[in-house]
């Protein structure tokens, strides 16, 4: 069974005063500017971050950006949670972290990991500098430091439990925790913003038959679609007829190689009526951002866990329908976590696969602001409106 995450909780980050998202294959966060959709992805980001760096390095910087609320909320403690299946099996896992200040420098965390489908089902505790692993009796409270399968261990208190765990062993949980702190890592967040795409991506080093991780602003673009051009031959043409099939003037994608001691591909596009190919950074907004997102959801080997932010940025209404097949497509490979303000995007989707977001008048955000039975409702008693037009309408909340 591959990785997922079945469940979200956050309490005090951002807009997310308390906020629990059930979660599935293809999950489109729905909604206007503000509603919050944004800060889910931050705090996966987060927890990305802290799985492999110590604490002060991922919170003094957002410490006063991410808690809810007015100044005088700092004290309230920062509280993620989530449950998936990262150790394999088909029972739930669960995370748990709960991060409060402590005077002006200093910080508490407490972290509680329960593996369900471990040798011997079991929990850990991690609080101040100490940590304690134990036999699970069912329920996500604290290990019982009598059982003769307790163990104590000091630990640095500047540092998560996920970073650190990993480093010590692979005994009383560890494997899991790796598990844990790997599929948080390897994350992969793809933003709207196509600066440095443009700036790099058109072009790169590479090594020949040399496998290519995709980067989260597929800065290595270039070497990305080499290595597939090269390696998976098949997937590189299956991108290449969805980009032709939704850029009418596009022929082909190819590349160049410059002389030079240094080993790079260029990418080109060869358009009708034009003499010469044109370089991937020349081209448009939309057909740059359009490629990026085909090679993330072409990715023969991806991360386990795909977030898009505003999926519909610099693109034709005409290429929406076609990402969202590639999505559902790439849902069976990686979970996605898409966050749109389109009602056209919206409009090609079902109701178990979007997730409506609101802003409550005191700030907070409301997610999901409707269950999926009453999309289902509402969409019956329509007739069938398309989710996108009932969503703009205000029918089932979330509206701009």
């Amino acid at each position: 069974m591959r990785p997922r995450l079945q469940q979200l909780h956050v309490e005090n980050f951002r807009s997310l005063r308390d906020v629990t998202v059930e979660l599935g294959g293809l999950n489109v966060l729905v909604g206007p500017n503000g509603a919050g959709k944004s800060n889910v992805l931050q705090v996966l980001a987060f927890l990305g971050r802290i799985a492999e760096s110590d604490l002060p390095a991922a919170l003094d910087d957002i410490w006063p950006k991410v808690m809810f609320g007015s100044a005088e909320r700092s004290d309230d403690a920062l509280a993620v949670s989530v449950t998936g299946t990262w150790t394999g099996g088909d029972e739930g896992d669960d995370y748990r972290l709960r991060i409060g200040r402590i005077g002006e420098d200093g910080w508490h965390r407490t972290e509680l990991f329960h593996f369900a489908d471990s040798d011997l089902p079991m929990k850990m505790l991690v609080s101040h500098d100490n940590l304690v692993v134990g036999p699970t009796d069912g329920s996500l409270t604290e290990p019982a430091r009598s059982s003769r399968h307790s163990i104590q261990l000091g630990v640095d208190e500047q540092t998560s439990a996920l970073a650190l765990i990993p480093r010590l062993t692979m005994e009383f949980g560890g494997r899991e925790v790796t598990a844990l702190a790997q599929f948080l890592q390897r994350i992969r967040f793809i933003d709207s913003d196509i600066t440095n795409l443009r700036q790099t991506g058109g072009h790169s080093r590479y090594r020949p038959k040399s496998a290519v991780r995709l980067a989260d602003d597929a800065g290595n673009l270039a070497a990305y679609l080499l290595m597939l051009h090269d390696m998976h031959p098949d997937g590189f043409a299956d991108l290449q007829a969805d980009a032709v099939s939704v850029l009418p003037q596009l022929e082909s994608i190819d590349f160049e190689f410059p002389s030079g001691p240094a080993r790079e591909a260029i990418v080109v596009l060869h358009e009708t009526g034009l003499r010469r190919p044109i370089e991937l950074a020349d081209a448009s907004l939309g057909t740059i951002r359009l490629i990026a997102l085909l090679a993330a959801l072409h990715d023969p080997t991806p991360p386990p866990l795909t977030c898009i932010e505003e999926i519909e940025f610099g693109l034709h209404p005409q290429a929406l329908e076609l990402l969202v097949e590639r999505l559902r497509e790439a849902s069976e490979r990686t979970q996605l976590i898409v966050a749109t303000h389109s009602p056209t995007f919206v409009d090609r989707l079902r109701p178990d696969e979007i997730i409506v977001c609101e802003r409550r008048d005191d700030g907070s955000s409301a997610i999901p602001a409707i269950s999926t039975e009453q999309i289902r409702e509402i969409v019956a008693a329509s007739e069938d409106e398309p989710l996108g037009r009932l969503w703009f309408s205000g029918a089932l909340g979330g509206d701009i």
